[in-house]
Parts: C-alpha cells; structure tokens; sequence
C-alpha cells in the first residue's frame, strides 16, 4: 500500500489506517483473520483508543495479533485518551494522560506507542500538565509521537505554547457527506449555509503546519446516523459513486475512501469496518487516483453546492 509520512515524523505510514473500535464485536478466530487480512494487504497501522469497549477492544487486538516482540515490529499502533464515560467528563490532566497510556500499554502488551492522541477537547485543559505528561512518556519511550483528536487551530496553538513535541495528527470527522472543512473554503465570502466556517479553517491548518488528518467515520453521513452507500436518502451520491466505481473496476467503498484520498492535504482515513472484504476495498484505494472532475462530481452529488 501507498505510505507517507505521518506530520513533520519520519514515520512512514500506510494511507489507510484499520480503525479498532468495533474488533469486539468478532469472536476469537474471527479476530486473528481480520488483524492478518490486513497485515497481508500492508495495512499495519492500528488505531485504538481507551475508550473503546472499554478497553476490550485492545485486549482483543493483542490476543488477535499474538502480540510478541518480533509482531510488535511490523506494527504502527496508535491510541488515544481523554474521554471519561464512567464521569461523564473530558480529562486531559497529567495524572489522567500517564495513568490512561500506562494502561493501553498493558492491554495491548507492548513497552510504547508509535502515536498517542488527546481524544475530545478538555474544556478545563491545562497546557502545561500536558507537556509535562508528554515530556514523561517521551522520555520513557512509552510514546514516540504525539497528536491530537476533534480540536481546532486555537486549541492546537495553545497545546503548542507549552508543548515541544509536534502535533503529528488531528483526528477529524470527514466523509463526502460531511464536508463542512472543506465547504468553508470552497464558499469564501458567499452567504449560504456552506460558507459558514465552523472549524477555524483547520484543513489549512494542517496542512500549513504538516499534521496529518485522520478522518474518522469516512462512511457515515451525520453523527453515526448510518452510512451513505446504498442509503435511499442519497441516491444521486451512489449514482455517481457507482459510475466511477464502474470506471475503474472496484467497488463503490473503494471509491468513497479514493475520493478523501485525492484530496491533496495527505490524508490518513481511518477505517471502522470489521468486514475483511470491505477492508481490502478500502485498501484498493490507495491505487486509485480519482481526476479533478470525478472528485467534484462526487462532491455536487453528495449534496455540496459551488459558488
């Protein structure tokens, strides 16, 4: 698979990352054929988070990759921390950050992360205890590289002021149906819904200062209301989808992550589907380069409007 490097890193990464939240929802052999499916497509950076199954989730990864010193080599693993569920609180406190990433390096069974992200932005962040949280775990080699997940320019620059580490990824939603980061930018100046910009301008962002956007959730239209492939509620979408998918002989789900693909800010989608077939379409994406016209006629039938 196509890698690049993931921010101002030098870690090279695959373009499309096997998101892991849903792992638990396989049994045993089920799990083990996933994680291989994937390693023998070349798909080896893992993203996980604490929060997910409560940390079941990777427990399941590491019996399902028989995690052991020489596995460990051939994998990039990632997670994240921050949200709280049993106190319905965010918590970037420096406490919370050593104790979170002490705990995922016990569930998946490694000595260190090649990329730790703060999840959901913490209203009561302090800046200060994160660097001195970063500056721990980095000097520990618990953690090699570290990002961020749903923040805007503003909370990035503060986490800057503080710490030294670079900011090497921002997880964010984005699929063709969930445009807003790139509607903004395409509807400067207008006065319709689509110019409205709601992020900051965190696309230019990223790419002004070389952190790599993850989009989560590349299939889903709303917040986890259902996916747009098939959906009756976006039949132009899938018409079009369809016609290119045709074009080039792959499935409309290799096209939906070729579309975030084309798009020349180097994203990293991060996949959530459990399904071995599926994840080899997203794969395939990496070898479809959609044209300039594609790419738009996806976008206007997604719904998203040209000044």
């Amino acid at each position: 698979m196509r890698t690049i490097k993931l921010g101002t890193s030098d870690l090279e990464v695959p373009v499309v990352a096997v998101g892991c939240m849903r792992i638990n929802s396989l049994d045993k052999k089920e799990a083990e054929s996933f994680v291989q499916t994937a390693l023998e497509n070349g798909a080896n950076f893992f993203d996980h988070a604490d929060l997910y199954g409560a940390g079941e989730c990777e427990e399941i990864f590491a019996d399902a990759v028989h995690m052991n010193d020489d596995v460990r080599e051939k994998l990039i693993l990632q997670s994240k921390c921050g949200i709280r569920p049993d106190v319905s609180t965010f918590d970037f406190s420096k406490e919370h950050i050593l104790h979170s990433v002490d705990n995922i390096l016990k569930r998946l069974k490694t000595d260190y992360l090649d990329t730790f992200l703060l999840h959901r932005p913490d209203a009561l962040m302090e800046p200060e205890e994160v660097a001195e949280a970063f500056d721990i775990l980095e000097s520990s080699g618990k953690v090699r590289h570290f990002g961020v997940s749903n923040q805007n320019p503003m909370q990035m620059e503060l986490l800057k002021k503080y710490v030294k580490q670079p900011i090497v990824a921002n997880q964010l939603q984005l699929s063709v149906t969930n445009t807003t980061m790139i509607s903004s930018g395409i509807n400067v100046n207008m006065t319709n819904e689509a110019a409205v910009n709601r992020d900051g301008s965190v696309l230019d962002y990223c790419r002004l200062n070389n952190i790599t956007i993850q989009p989560w959730s590349p299939f889903q239209y709303g917040f986890f209301e259902g996916v747009f492939l098939g959906n009756e509620k976006f039949p132009d979408l899938n018409k079009q989808i369809d016609e290119v998918a045709a074009k080039y002989g792959v499935s409309n789900t290799t096209i939906a992550i070729a579309w975030l693909l084309r798009h020349p800010a180097n994203m990293q989608p991060v996949i959530g589907t459990m399904n071995e077939g599926r994840l080899v379409d997203c794969i395939k994406a990496s070898d479809v380069h959609l044209t300039r016209e594609e790419w738009y006629s996806i976008y206007r039938a997604a719904g998203n409007i040209l000044p």
